[in-house]
């Protein structure tokens, strides 16, 4: 992929310029106050990590390398008869900062297939696992178990590579591992689901149809985009998250990318993180289930919502951490799905409580983002669909989440990031500081 090698250290010229003068004229600089509260919270909000291929704006939600995701949507390259903006697209966006042309992406594509090929041994692995054991388990050992043809780590072994090198080796393994993780995900669904009966790749599809393709739920076109548009999303959300930042973390000790990004799939796999589109869906059947013959009004809907607070449950898939407006990637969904299939019943519920749970939340006066997130809507998309086993639903994020977290950690290498270590402290060292 010599063009995307190329435009890629076009780009790093000028930051490898922009780092040195800020080390050289602010390394001394301080960003911020660390209060009590951050270090006690989970470091949230403290401005610790350099991500430069997107940014999370608390009015405009996520930006690949600048670009809005509606930009994303309308700017992207699309397969043919599509209004989805490829997902692989992003990939090359996030890469190199550009918005690649129809030529790059289709370039890309083969790129993408000729590596796709598992080694039987992998299979084999893969094939030999318990169909009970959760899918995210069987996900990070099929990652590990391609590690070992690993680019980076076997010519980091033969003591030959070059630091100015590492980058040139991480971007091979992670084309190989954006290439092969939808084939590996796909094979475990039709393990777990579909006893082993498989659907073979087939070359002449872009990345995310082939993918949805080999999932075998449904033959409708449309879930081709739903996939796209699902894979295209979720690519990426700046460097904090849990997935993206355990990827980073032991990618900073010099773990190939497989390693890394098995370390990441592990943390999406958490409750708090990877789960809230599979929460967000049972709850809306669970709603939906308690109204009984009740119409899902906007009247019928806040008096659930309030009642649900008064109880002291949570509503999930309303607010956000950074967010402070309506997440574009709901927004993106919610049109999606008033378009292709406005009368679904569980739809129409979501769209009542995109009305009527906002108000509820704001009026408690302790709520800073009432909004709904992406995970009030993405189960309920690919539910429509035929996918309606919940515990695979963080394998789609992790397949689109590779994009971004293999993304960075290519650009980590290649502006020469050192080992993370931040400093702990302990529980009488904060008090001693602050008395």
């Amino acid at each position: 992929m010599s063009t995307l090698q190329v435009q890629m250290e076009q780009l790093a010229k000028g930051k490898k310029e922009q780092i040195k003068d800020l080390r050289g004229e602010y390394g001394s600089t301080p960003l911020g106050v660390v209060t009590v509260n951050m270090v006690l919270g989970g470091m949230r909000g403290i401005k610790g990590i350099v991500c430069e291929t997107s940014l999370l704006d608390e009015q405009n939600g996520i930006t690949y390398r600048g670009h809005t995701l509606k930009e994303c949507m309308e700017k992207l390259p699309k397969a043919p008869g599509s209004k989805i903006g490829l997902p692989e697209a992003s990939f090359w966006l996030l890469l190199t900062g550009q918005m690649p042309t129809d030529g790059e992406v289709q370039l890309l594509q083969k790129e993408l297939h000729r590596r796709s090929t598992i080694p039987e041994d992998v299979l084999q692995v893969i094939d030999g696992l318990d169909p009970s054991m959760h899918p995210m388990t069987q996900l990070s050992m099929g990652l590990l178990a391609l590690q070992p043809r690993s680019k980076f780590g076997n010519a980091y072994r033969d003591g030959t590579l070059m630091k100015k090198d590492y980058w040139i080796y991480v971007l091979e393994d992670a084309l190989t591992l954006v290439a092969q993780i939808p084939i590996v995900a796909a094979r475990i669904f039709r393990n777990v689901y579909f006893e082993g009966k498989h659907i073979a790749s087939d070359p002449s599809l872009d990345w995310a149809a082939n993918y949805a393709k080999m999932l075998g739920v449904s033959d409708k076109e449309d879930f081709l985009d739903i996939t796209r548009l699902y894979l295209m999303l979720h690519a990426d959300h700046e460097g904090g998250n849990v997935s993206a930042h355990a990827t980073h973390l032991v990618g900073s000790a010099l773990s190939d990318p497989f390693q890394s990004y098995a370390a990441g799939v592990m943390g999406l796999a958490g409750p708090l993180h990877g789960l809230a589109n599979q929460e967000c869906l049972r709850w809306l059947r669970a709603t939906k289930e308690a109204l009984g013959d009740k119409e899902p009004t906007v009247a019928n809907l806040t008096k659930f919502a309030q009642d649900t607070l008064k109880a002291g449950k949570v509503i999930p898939g309303f607010g956000h951490g950074v967010l402070r407006a309506s997440d574009p990637r709901y927004l993106i969904q919610r049109e999606f799905a008033q378009e292709h299939f406005p009368n679904d019943p569980l739809v129409i519920l979501a769209e009542a409580c995109f009305q009527a749970i906002p108000p509820v939340l704001q009026a408690t006066g302790k709520v800073a983002n009432p909004w709904p997130n992406v995970d009030a809507l993405s189960g309920t998309l690919m539910q429509a669909y035929g996918v309606t086993q919940e515990d695979y639903y963080t394998v789609l994020f992790a397949v689109s989440r590779s994009i971004g977290c293999m993304s960075s950690l290519v650009w980590s290498r290649l502006l020469g990031f050192p080992i993370e270590r931040p400093k702990s402290v302990t529980l009488e060292w904060l008090k001693n500081s602050v008395q």
